[in-house]
């Protein structure tokens, strides 16, 4: 810049008297190269040389105010992304120092994505950073590409230069407008400073991603309680280097596009001996999971958004009509056009779900949805209405019900936005810990309570919480026929035995049911004066937290002291931890139990409000089903509270046991093996949060299956936000790519990783058919 200088205040005399030609063309050759040098670095990297050598992860901006700055982590080396050493591998496997410099200076400003041809954008945010979306980001090349969409975000810091630029609306339909960066490199440090402690916190907040060894630890997991796991599969680690060659293809299936690998194992029904106990209801999980992905209904859309979907839902993404026709007089659902629409009724509430509850809290108040009873479990719960208009109260509910000939009733749930899994009461335990649900609901649910000792009903009592709350609507309690008469015989006689308590029982004049409501006892003592031992006490060695394949008992469990108490009023208990912690009680994370619990409640909220609500391009307002696939205290779950969303915790059954803490903060969740397929419909879930899940599941797991149980449960346009570690992001973000999913952000600090990935509409050519779903 200084020649460039010289020579324009020499302009005056002429330039040959002092240097002859030849020389005069290499000064201005070597200026034009300078000033190329300086301004594209900016470009190409994210990150400077220090004074040593070593990689500084400023920002590069020198190119100009408004240059447009793009990284890909695929192109940089590992020092780049990690910053451990000096010399490091790339990511294509080679080597040196000279190596790395050739990338950060030579690398082309726009990579074709070799699958599908379309330019893929993915952003390394600024170290410390954490996926914020500091919205440097922008398209390179000859023009925009209309079929993918690039990382914008908007981030104002006191004190800091501004990152400008506006987050488009959530629409997978178009290209995301390019970002600008202002600002100097110096005061570029103090954003960096600023965005420090957001995905990735430092100091005690970044303790929190580091576990204690579960055995250590306050809790055993699923697998070891229930001592009925099968042996671990020890797969070798899927080597997904080539994941962009691979080959998917569709399923093909009876079911469909309403495939559940664990529910539709045709072959292994029937080779069931009985179906006596709902057999052929209950999960029979193929020895491998399928590689295959789930087909679209014909004339898929978008879900309609919470609140209108629980009135009404898109036809063709739930295609089923036959509860329309058998339930249709009792208001469960109707046809109205392109819609299915949900007048919240239901069979024992034909006037509507609000009344219902309402006349609930009526006859016995103390049960005061949203404040003493927070979570509540629907047992064959239809639509799912009674849960849908309890969240009006501030309740949370979890509907199951079996997929059987009431077609597709927990699908028409879910894409209501209503919470719900397929499931059925039959020979197993339910996947939940016991003690834990506020109340439980049966709306002439068709569950025969009583028979073999009363084992269902046993089963509820297992779950629930110690003072809760039975609510049955039933013909029993109301209607005179002979059938009715023994079954209302036979249930006062066991829940007595139980020592269950008879709040009232009433009739609603609005809706002509009746309404019975019983409360579990908290105290052993009823138990202790019964005259017969019948229904029998556990033996001591039964654990009641223990549900993963575990045979059904008829026994009833004796209260123990931890859970004997209520929880504090929702929603003061989200924040509490549990009185039962001790403090001598080694956490996940290897602090003191309840010190624990808080510092993972602020690492989520801090990360989510710091990253998850700005720096993902999320609509967050499109977002109504989470699942947090590997959950420890519920912490994600908490500090989501105020959006409009509910989140299903997912304790891994290799996972620290922690579930019980969960539900006693107001939330709820469910155990469950990811080298399985989940127990949902798909097309399921708006978001999927998996936190250092995959890193663990590929050791024992086919780990294109377990991708592939994703792609199924997620909606299109759904969003996955994943957190491992590096060499584990690497992997997956090559599958994800492989199914022409869009990679909005890769992020990586000291080997940890973060990635955003939106699951697009697009299906495979080839079929790939599944012999043992085929009818």
């Amino acid at each position: 810049m200084a020649l460039g200088r010289n020579l324009k205040m020499e302009g005056r005399r002429s330039l040959t008297s002092y240097y002859t030609a030849p020389v005069v063309a290499i000064f201005v050759a070597l200026g034009i190269v300078g000033v190329w040098m300086m301004t594209s670095s900016s470009t190409v990297s994210m990150q400077e040389f220090s004074p040593e050598g070593k990689l500084t992860e400023k920002q590069a901006i020198s190119g100009g105010k408004n240059q447009p700055v793009k990284t890909n982590t695929r192109d940089l080396p590992e020092e780049t992304v990690e910053g451990d050493t000096n010399t490091s591998t790339n990511l294509d496997g080679s080597d040196t120092e000279d190596k790395q410099s050739e990338n950060l200076s030579d690398k082309p400003t726009q990579n074709k994505n070799s699958d599908n041809g379309n330019p893929e954008e993915i952003f390394e945010a600024e170290d410390k950073a954490g996926g914020k979306g500091k919205g440097e980001d922008s398209k390179t090349g000859d023009g925009p590409d209309e079929e993918s969409s690039s990382y914008s975000g908007e981030i104002k810091k006191q004190g800091a230069p501004s990152v400008s630029g506006k987050i488009e609306p959530d629409d997978d339909s178009k290209t995301h407008k390019s970002d600008t960066v202002e600002g100097q490199v110096g005061a570029n440090d103090q954003t960096k400073d600023q965005l420090s402690n957001e995905a990735f916190p430092d100091g005690a907040q970044s303790e929190i991603l580091n576990e204690a060894s579960p055995q250590n630890g306050a809790w055993l997991t699923q697998a070891i309680k229930s001592n009925n796991e099968n042996e671990e599969r020890q797969s070798s680690v899927i080597n997904t280097s080539g994941a962009h060659g691979y080959n998917w293809k569709v399923c093909n299936v009876t079911a469909g596009p309403d495939y559940i690998p664990c529910l539709d194992n045709l072959e292994a029904i029937r080779k069931l001996r009985t179906t006596k106990h709902y057999e052929h209801r209950e999960r029979h999980c193929p020895e491998d999971g399928p590689t295959c992905l789930v087909p679209l209904p014909k004339g898929y859309k978008q879900p309609i958004e919470w609140p209108q979907s629980r009135e009404q839902i898109w036809y063709y993404n739930v295609p089923h009509t036959k509860l329309v026709e058998v339930k249709g007089h009792q208001n469960w659902v109707k046809v109205s056009g392109e819609y299915l629409t949900f007048p919240g009724g239901g069979t024992q509430f034909k006037r509507g779900a609000l009344h219902y509850i309402d006349f609930i809290e009526e006859i016995a108040p103390d049960i005061a949805w949203g404040k003493h009873t927070r979570v509540v479990l629907d047992v064959g719960c239809g639509v799912a209405s009674f849960g849908g208009f309890l969240f009006e109260k501030d309740v949370l509910t979890m509907s199951l019900a079996p997929k059987d000939e009431h077609e597709a009733q927990i699908q028409f749930a879910l894409e209501r936005g209503i919470p719900a899994i397929s499931a059925v009461m039959g020979t197993k335990r339910l996947p939940f810990p016991a003690r834990v649900f506020d109340a439980v609901h049966c709306a002439r649910c068709r569950v025969p309570w009583h028979i073999e000792g009363g084992k269902l009903l046993l089963e509820l009592n297992r779950l629930l919480r110690p003072g809760g709350y039975f609510v049955w609507s039933a013909t029993p309690i109301y209607q005179k026929q002979q059938e009715d008469i023994e079954i209302w015989r036979e249930m006062s006689r066991l829940t007595k035995s139980m020592c269950w308590e008879v709040v009232v029982i009433k009739k609603d004049k609005v809706n002509r049911v009746g309404v019975a409501i019983y409360r579990k006892t908290s105290s052993n003592e009823c138990y202790e004066k019964r005259k017969e031992n019948e229904p029998p006490l556990c033996q001591n060695s039964d654990d009641p937290n223990a549900a993963w394949n575990l045979l059904l008992q008829a026994c009833i469990h004796k209260v123990p002291k931890r859970g004997s108490h209520w929880p504090e009023q929702w929603p003061e208990r989200m924040k509490i931890p549990p009185y039962w912690l001790k403090s001598t009680q080694l956490g996940v994370y290897g602090k003191a139990a309840p010190e624990d619990f808080s510092a993972d409640y602020e690492h989520w909220k801090h990360v989510i409000s710091k990253s998850y609500m700005n720096g993902m391009g999320i609509s967050w307002s499109s977002v109504r089903n989470v699942m947090d696939m590997r959950s420890v205290y519920g912490g994600f779950a908490a500090a989501l509270k105020d959006l409009k969303v509910w989140v299903m915790n997912v304790v891994p059954v290799d996972s620290p046991d922690t579930l019980p803490i969960i539900y006693e903060r107001g939330l709820f969740g469910i155990y469950h093996d990811w080298c399985e397929s989940f127990s949902t419909y798909p097309r399921s879930y708006d978001l999927l949060h998996a936190d250092h899940l995959f890193s663990k599941l590929k050791q024992r797991c086919n780990l294109i299956s377990v991708i592939a149980e994703v792609d199924r449960i997620l909606r299109p346009g759904g969003k996955l936000i994943v957190r491992d570690n590096f060499e584990t992001i690497s992997e997956v973000e090559n599958i994800f790519k492989s199914m022409h999913w869009e990679i909005r952000l890769t992020y990586s600090k000291e080997k940890e990783g973060l990635l955003c990935g939106v699951k697009t509409m697009w299906q495979p050519k080839e079929v790939e058919t599944i012999t043992y779903a085929i009818q």
